[in-house]
Formats: C-alpha cells, sequence, structure tokens
C-alpha cells in the first residue's frame, strides 16, 4: 500500500513513512493510493468479534509491509487496554432509531484517545526500529492535545510540543495538558485562535530546513494514521446494530473535518452507510461550504464547543481531492485561494460533495436545550459537541438507523453542562485530582521565530 499526497508532487510513500512524516512535502495531506475493499461477508464475520479484532482487519490493508501482523495485533492490544469500558466504544440507545456512540473511554475521555495511543504505540515501534527520535508539534483546539500528551509521554523517541489557544480551552482540557510530569511533553498557550495555532504547525512544516533539522513529525488529524485509527469505530458500531443487513448513518460533530471523513472511507471500503451528516457549531464553515459552494473564512466565534470553533477545516483537503477525481493540481490552486480568504468548489465536485455528505448546525441556545432535553428524557449526560450532534441528528431521524457520535465526556466541559441542566458532571475517578496538581506551561505570542528557538532549546535528539 503506497499513499500520495492531495497535492500531486510529493513523493509517494509506505504507511510507516507515510505516518512519521504527517504532511506532505507540496504542503498537502497524504492519501492511500487505492482504498481496499470489503465485501459484505467479510463485514458479517466482524459480528461478534472484539473491538480490537475488528480494528486489525481494518487497519491491516493499508499497512502493507510496514508492520507484522503480530506488531499490528500487540500494537493494537497495548492501545485500548487502558480504556475504562469492556466495548471500549459502546452504543447507547437514545430512541427507536437512535443510538449514541460513547467515544470518551479513554485515558482523556475524548474520540482522540483511539487514534492517538494507537499512533504512539506505532511511532514507538517504528521509530525503535529505525535507531531515531522526533518532535513532535501538534495544534488542539481541546482533546488533541491533551490526547496526545497523554499518548507519548515519558517515550523516549519523541519530545513533544502542543500548541492551544490561550484562553480558548476548557479548564480541563488546559489541565489534562499542563499537568504531566513527563519533561519530554510541552503544553504552549499561544496567543490567538486554533486557525493561527494550525497555521503555524503548517509554517514549520513548510520550513524544510528547520523540519529536517528538529526530525519534525505530526500527529494532527493532518496524520492518515489518525483518520485510519478512527475508521475501526465506524465498523463496530455499525457491525453491532446489523450492517451486513441494513444500511446505517451517522451523525458526527466536526470541525476539523476528520472525524467525518473517517466515515467516508468506511463508506468506501464497503460498509454499508447511508449518509453521513456533518454536525456544525456557529462557526459552521463546513455546513456553508456544503450548501452554497462557497469555502469563505471569518473571524472565529468562540461558543461552549471549542473543539468546534474552526474555520480551516484541514481535512476538507482530503474530501476535496476525492471531490475533483484526485486532481493534485486544482486542489492546490484551491489550497492558494483559501490563504486569501476563501474559494469556489465547481459544480460537479459540488455535486459529488453533497453526495457524500449532508449538513446543519446548532446555536448555542439549542446546544444547551438538548443538553437538557437528553438529559430529562434519558438520564444521559452529553458534552456540548455531542449534544450539536444530537441536535443535527434529531432533525434528520428516519427509518435508517442513526448513530451520532459522543466525542468527549462532559466532565471536560462543567461550566457549559453546569449551565445547561443546572448540575456539575462529575470527573472520572483518574482525574478527581486533577485541579490539584501543578501546572506546567508556556505562553507564546503569534511569533514563528520565536516558537522554532523555543522548540531547538528543548529537544534532546
Amino acid at each position: 500500500m503506497k499513499y500520495i499526497s492531495t497535492r500531486g508532487n510529493a513523493p509517494v510513500l509506505s504507511f510507516e513513512e507515510a505516518m512519521l512524516a504527517g504532511l506532505a512535502r507540496d504542503g498537502g495531506l497524504y492519501v492511500p493510493e487505492t482504498i481496499p475493499q470489503m465485501a459484505t461477508a467479510d463485514i458479517t464475520a466482524m459480528e461478534g468479534l472484539s473491538y480490537e479484532e475488528i480494528a486489525l482487519r481494518v487497519i491491516k490493508p493499508f499497512v502493507g509491509q510496514s508492520f507484522s501482523e503480530a506488531e499490528l495485533i500487540d500494537s493494537i492490544s497495548l492501545a485500548y487496554a487502558g480504556f475504562g469500558h469492556s466495548s471500549r466504544a459502546p452504543l447507547v440507545q437514545l430512541g427507536p432509531n437512535h443510538h449514541l456512540l460513547e467515544l470518551f473511554h479513554g485515558p482523556t475521555l475524548a474520540f482522540k484517545d483511539f487514534a492517538m495511543q494507537l499512533i504512539g504505540q506505532l511511532f514507538q515501534r517504528a521509530l525503535k526500529r529505525r535507531g531515531e527520535k522526533v518532535t513532535i508539534v501538534g495544534a488542539t483546539s481541546g482533546d488533541t492535545g491533551s490526547a496526545a500528551i497523554e499518548a507519548f509521554k515519558g517515550l523516549d523517541t519523541a519530545n513533544v510540543f502542543i500548541l492551544f489557544p490561550k484562553g480558548r480551552v476548557s479548564e480541563v482540557q488546559r489541565r489534562q495538558m499542563t499537568t504531566p510530569k513527563e519533561t519530554n511533553v510541552n503544553a504552549i498557550a499561544m496567543e490567538g485562535t486554533f486557525d493561527t495555532c494550525q497555521a503555524m504547525l503548517k509554517d514549520m512544516f513548510n520550513d524544510f530546513e528547520f523540519r529536517d533539522g528538529v526530525r519534525l513529525a505530526g500527529v494532527n488529524s493532518i496524520n492518515w494514521a489518525r483518520v485510519l485509527a478512527q475508521v475501526v469505530y465506524y465498523f463496530s458500531a455499525a457491525v453491532a446494530l446489523g450492517a451486513s443487513r441494513q444500511k446505517v448513518s451517522f451523525t458526527v460533530p466536526t470541525g476539523n473535518f476528520g472525524d467525518i471523513f473517517a466515515g467516508y472511507i468506511a463508506k468506501r471500503m464497503g460498509l454499508p452507510i447511508d449518509r453521513l451528516i456533518i454536525a456544525a457549531n456557529h462557526n459552521n464553515i463546513l455546513h456553508r461550504a456544503i450548501t452554497t459552494g462557497r469555502y469563505d473564512t471569518s473571524t472565529v466565534t468562540p461558543t461552549i464547543t471549542p473543539s468546534m470553533d474552526i474555520q480551516v477545516s484541514s481535512n476538507f483537503e482530503r474530501a476535496l481531492f476525492e471531490a475533483y477525481d484526485r486532481d493534485g493540481e486544482t486542489v492546490t490552486k484551491l489550497m492558494c485561494e483559501l490563504k486569501k480568504g476563501g474559494f469556489g468548489i465547481d459544480k460537479k465536485a459540488l455535486l459529488s460533495l453533497q453526495n457524500d455528505f449532508d449538513s446543519g448546525w446548532a446555536t448555542e441556545e439549542s446546544t444547551r436545550m438538548t443538553i437538557k432535553q437528553i438529559y430529562d428524557s434519558n438520564s444521559e449526560v452529553l458534552c456540548p459537541h455531542s449534544a450539536v450532534g444530537v441536535k443535527v441528528a434529531n432533525e434528520n431521524l428516519g427509518h435508517t438507523p442513526m448513530i451520532t457520535l459522543a466525542t468527549a465526556h462532559p466532565a471536560k466541559f462543567p461550566d457549559a453542562v453546569k449551565a445547561s441542566m443546572g448540575k456539575l458532571p462529575k470527573l472520572p475517578i483518574g482525574l478527581a485530582d486533577l485541579f490539584d496538581r501543578p501546572e506546567r506551561l508556556t505562553d507564546m505570542p503569534d511569533d514563528l521565530p520565536l516558537m522554532k528557538s523555543l522548540i531547538w532549546e528543548r529537544i534532546k535528539l
């Protein structure tokens, strides 16, 4: 299995090489040269398997010769051993045809753990084999950062720097990044928004002298391995609802498009998915792009769903690449236009996107109302992002079973949840003392040379 760039002008890489590279050298994102197919019999054969067993069957065809089956089995087992639920991603029924997929039973209580815990294992294995050490730099709107720090803390093959927008993540999210004691992980509070952090990350990757000097690697959802790991829970959830005999639909709260793109890959592999529905918040650039054909950025408005306070959705580039029949030259032009504020999607490509994705969005008020309604009717406490998903899903319920992704534990957003339902969600036992732990972080302006200097000072290659 080989991997190509969405911009068509970077070396073709193996799975391991694409994973360690993160961003392609032409600025594009890596995607598989071909998408492996699963027959109905293959999907039926997953019934009754554990999450880890399904993960092996989904991931193995994408890996090629990079990791042996034994290495994959071991990495997958270690990745999910610390999850707090035996099913890893259990389904909870909300209504006759509506289920919630709980993706918050990992160590940092968010769906990002599914990918990050596995990537941590695969990185460690690959780098040990190569005798190398890397510098991982990531940008986060909240959950990616804590998941990355948790997965890589204490590993001797990586130094980690996580950039997050100062004052724009919840206190629980911040403390999950700033309280680990391991010195190989660094939390950086940046002035600006998530888009500011993400832009700086891409600028570092595009400075090849710096990139090669510090051996830069990325674990944001620009990294294909992140997307691949998330494909698994679409299969596990659909199979649990009898996907070999009926179609299912998914509603996905998303800002950076990575989570729902994983669903698209699952569908392309042969999983019988009817609809993939984007659930957006007030910063609804993906909804606007899908419905109007214009991708125009605007000022980010802070909301109670900070992980979706985004205007530049990196993974949308992968969807555009597919919608434009894998025309890297056109994607490159669109991404250049994006730097100037936006671009138009031509009619054929827009129809392709609309065939693959539906969308909706939720106001702040409707998000709060949904948290209260679901608690009153189901005794289920939703995080604000999951509430956005449920609100949009409820507007799209039909005869096909609907699965809404619950992306984080409500305890990660205590203030928003309390304001919505009148009581604080409880922190799980493992995080009960989170607010008593000392914090360690660095404040930084939006200054690329200063950031690069900081990284050079702290790395130990």
